[in-house]
Parts: structure tokens; C-alpha cells; sequence
């Protein structure tokens, strides 16, 4: 098959809490593309970013877009692309914003019958209005113990913790509160925790993932440090579970309108009613990430999974139509 591009920009690092993570996704990418015989060109994103990227513009055909968390996976660095007419890898600007924004894609999740946990959302403006303690025992009244408090526009679990009574739920608060003024407080569901990836045209739901963490919540910690997690692909579930978690997946990836890759996280309760979590529009390339290891199930080797993705690079608004 003939090769769309050759000179391709991976870009990394950025400037969220993820930027150590990025670098390694960059850098596996990197290494798979330049094995494949693509000219590469690695860009750690930083405060300059816009300047970086209208100086690449003209030095490569397409970008691939390893970075993770905000400022990379929001839909602002897309945007530059789309402006610039740079075709890149992964979802387009409304996309990469609605995913992000944990609120907003819990209303679509809803609006379109996909099961989600029941939450509560408190402002940094709530807090300021009532006071900590009073909002936490607004919040227990509501939803009960226990409970996760989450950031509302992270990603990789930071500032994301389980609370189980009043006090916990007010530290829980405060930490949250300070990766972001939006915060999403949701009933816990006491389960497994499932993830499938969609990857390429389509796309293709690879084999459902089951994540054990050593500390019983799939924390940024068991994320990143290698030995704290058990990964099983294919998940040891009943087929019409799999199946049905596959599903989701599907519908969550296209109702945000999700381009080229994604992973979809799930919680699966005790009776086998599955949650839908979140959606990762640029999931994770290293040696400890998901998508790789199911994509490997599936019978791709690391090279051909990213090449799957970069396939997939288009400029979604850009010039399309123009004179």
C-alpha cells in the first residue's frame, strides 16, 4: 500500500500533569515510525507551542499527537493544526473538548441511553458561596458514601480520590479543586474495571481489557509504575458482557464523534451492568498502556497499531471547501 505521508512530526510532552507521561507515549511512537521508515521529527510541545507548531507546518506533511491531558488533548493544540491545515492523528476540536470535559460528556452519554453513574457537579463558585462542609454534606445527602470526586477536565485520575465519609469527601474536594474549577462527584461503583480500545477506520473495538490494581482504584500511581497492575486481555468475562461492553464503546466513541483511537473506560457492577466512565481520545502509547496491549490480542504488533493510527490523519475542518 502507498504511504500518505513521510515526514511526520510526533508531538509531546506539552504542559499538563501528564507531560512525563507524553514524553514516553512520544517517544515509543517515534521509535515505531522511524523502524517503519518514516523521516521523524519529535516536538516537545512547550509554552511556545503555537510558534512550534507554525514553525513545522512547512518542515513536515502530518502530525501524530502523542500528548495526553490539557493543552493537548482538549482541543486547543488541534485547533492550531486545523488553522494551519496540518493534518493530525486522533479526534477533531469538538471531539477532543467534549471528551475532556467529563460534565459535558456525561450529558451526551445520557442523551444517548449509554449508562453512566449518577453525580453530582459542584463549582469552585458553589464552594465559595456555602462553604467545604457544607457542600460535602449537601453531596452525602445526595449521593451517599462512597463516593468519587474527580476533576471535571483531567485526565490520567489526577486529583481524581474516593471518599467514604464527610471528611474524606471535603479533602477529596479540596484536592480536586485544584486541578480545576468544574468537579464531578459520582456514586461509586463497587466493581471491575473494563476498558476497550477503537482503533483505525470504522472503527474496530479491540478485545475488552480487565485493569486489577494493586491498591483496589486505578490510580495515576498504578497507571505509571510498572508491577502495580495486573492487565488481562482478553478480559475473563461472559462473551455477551464482552460483547455488550464493545457496543458502548462504539456508541460513546461515535456520539462524541471520535476520530482514529480511543478508549473507553468502564465500570461493571456486581449484577453485570456496565458503567461508561470516560472517553480517551489520545489513550496512552507506552510500554504500561492499554490500547497496545489489547491492539497486541487483536494480533497487531506495536509498529502496525501505530501505523493503523496514523492513517487515519486528516485535517477535519481546515480548508476543506475553501476557493
Amino acid at each position: 500500500m502507498r504511504r500518505k505521508w513521510q515526514r511526520v512530526a510526533v508531538l509531546m510532552g506539552g504542559v499538563s500533569g501528564e507531560r512525563d507521561v507524553s514524553l514516553r507515549s512520544g517517544s515509543a511512537v517515534s521509535s515505531a515510525l522511524r523502524d517503519l521508515g518514516y523521516q521523524v521529527l519529535e516536538v516537545d510541545l512547550g509554552s511556545l507551542a503555537v510558534e512550534q507548531l507554525v514553525s513545522l507546518s512547512s518542515e513536515v506533511e502530518v502530525a501524530f499527537l502523542a500528548l495526553h491531558g490539557r493543552l493537548g488533548e482538549d482541543g486547543t493544540v488541534q485547533g492550531v493544526l486545523e488553522l494551519l491545515g496540518v493534518p493530525y492523528t486522533g479526534s477533531g476540536v469538538l471531539a477532543s473538548a467534549l471528551a475532556m470535559d467529563k460534565r459535558m460528556s456525561k450529558r451526551i452519554f445520557r442523551a444517548e441511553g449509554i449508562p453512566v453513574a449518577e453525580d453530582v457537579v459542584i463549582t469552585a463558585a458553589d464552594v465559595r458561596a456555602a462553604g467545604l462542609r457544607r457542600v460535602a454534606e449537601g453531596i452525602a445527602l445526595d449521593l451517599g458514601f462512597p463516593c468519587m470526586v474527580k476533576p471535571s477536565g483531567e485526565g490520567s485520575t489526577l486529583g481524581s480520590s474516593k471518599a467514604v465519609n464527610t471528611e474524606e469527601l471535603e479533602e477529596a474536594l479540596d484536592t480536586a479543586f485544584r486541578y480545576d474549577d468544574v468537579v464531578l462527584v459520582e456514586k461509586y461503583i463497587q466493581g471491575r474495571e473494563l476498558t476497550v480500545g477503537l482503533l483505525g477506520e470504522g472503527p474496530e473495538a479491540l478485545p475488552v481489557l480487565e485493569v486489577v490494581a494493586s491498591k483496589g482504584i486505578y490510580d495515576f500511581e498504578c497507571k505509571y509504575t510498572q508491577g502495580m497492575t495486573q492487565y488481562l486481555v482478553p478480559a475473563p468475562v461472559p462473551e455477551d458482557l464482552a460483547a455488550e461492553l464493545q457496543r458502548l464503546a462504539l456508541r460513546a466513541h461515535r456520539a462524541l464523534g471520535c476520530e482514529g483511537v480511543s478508549r473507553v473506560d468502564f465500570m461493571v457492577d456486581g449484577e453485570g451492568k456496565a458503567y461508561c466512565l470516560e472517553v480517551n481520545t489520545l489513550p496512552g502509547m507506552t510500554e504500561l498502556s492499554l490500547v497496545p496491549k489489547a491492539a497486541a490480542a487483536a494480533g497487531y504488533t506495536f509498529q502496525e497499531t501505530v501505523e493503523r493510527i496514523l492513517n487515519t490523519a486528516r485535517v477535519k475542518v481546515g480548508r476543506r471547501g475553501a476557493a
